[in-house]
């Protein structure tokens, strides 16, 4: 059954009129997405092709983008696995200090994220708090390539907590009473009923986690070490041309970050709406 907008809503919208939302919606989004997103592409169009090809293939950029992207993929399997068991816990649990649980899930959100950096890498260098315990098995976290991985999952984590919660929130207990009162098993209750419900919030916040992973500065540059073709992360090497007074490589390599990016977000709407249309709009 389709469900049709109320025409009471159509002839008299509590907000202005749709041509005055309209105008500056487009306002909006073109002061501070177009217009940057152009000037980056005034930058591009300078360059030749092999200039701009040099620019994006040197060898160092090009291990940047793999120990992005690899990275990236690591803290977004933990980000899911971990966010999706807070979620859980917050929608299914009442307990002492929920509501704490469920604040500090937006910390990465309010904190700057070289102070998170800075944070993560005085617990996790060898002789830090946490550190100290890896370092006795020989296992180096600060400044080395797993400390990219763990300051990517700290700014990405709320991004899939707060996808799924509100579905889990919306979930009906009483399908999984009826499959366990017909005889299902634990885990068929989680593969047959829960999970189905979950999978688009699922699919979409482990890729907006990625996404961001692709993207972060200043959590990563803070505790990566930032060692040539070892802990460099494709944000960094823009910053290091920028230092570099190379302005048109910074915006080459913004470019195919940029570009990932718009790829994995048109990506993630086909995804979404073939899912949508597979399962009848569930």
């Amino acid at each position: 059954m389709t469900t049709k907008t109320p025409r009471f809503f159509l002839q008299n919208p509590l907000l202005p009129g749709f041509g005055l939302t309209f105008g500056f919606s487009a306002f909006y989004l073109s002061l501070f997405l177009l217009f940057p997103l152009s000037a980056l592409l005034v930058y591009v169009s300078g360059m030749s092709l092999a200039e701009y090809w040099q620019a994006i293939s040197d060898r160092r950029v090009v291990e940047s983008y793999y120990t992005t992207a690899t990275a990236a993929f690591y803290s977004t399997v933990i980000a899911t696995v971990v966010g999706f068991i807070i979620a859980w816990i917050i929608t299914r649990y009442e307990f002492p200090g929920r509501r704490l649980i469920d604040a500090l899930v937006d910390l990465p959100f309010a904190l700057p994220t070289s102070v998170a950096g800075l944070t993560l890498a005085t617990l996790l260098v060898p002789n830090g708090w946490l550190g100290q315990w890896f370092a006795s098995y020989g296992i180096k976290i600060a400044y080395a390539y797993p400390g990219i991985v763990v300051a990517m999952t700290f700014t990405s984590l709320p991004f899939v907590v707060r996808v799924v919660q509100p579905v889990m929130e919306d979930m009906a207990g009483e399908f999984e009473e009826v499959a366990q009162t017909l005889g299902a098993r634990k885990w068929q209750i989680f593969w047959r009923v829960i999970l189905p419900p979950l999978l688009p919030a699922m699919i979409t916040g482990s890729s907006q986690a990625f996404i961001r992973s692709l993207g972060e500065f200043g959590a990563v540059i803070m505790i990566a070490g930032n060692i040539p073709f070892k802990t460099e992360v494709s944000s960094l090497m823009i910053f290091v041309r920028l230092q570099e007074f190379n302005y048109p490589a910074a915006a080459a390599i913004a470019s195919v970050i940029l570009l990932a990016s718009l790829l994995l977000l048109f990506t993630l709407q086909v995804v979404q709406g073939r899912f949508l249309a597979w399962t009848g709009g569930r």
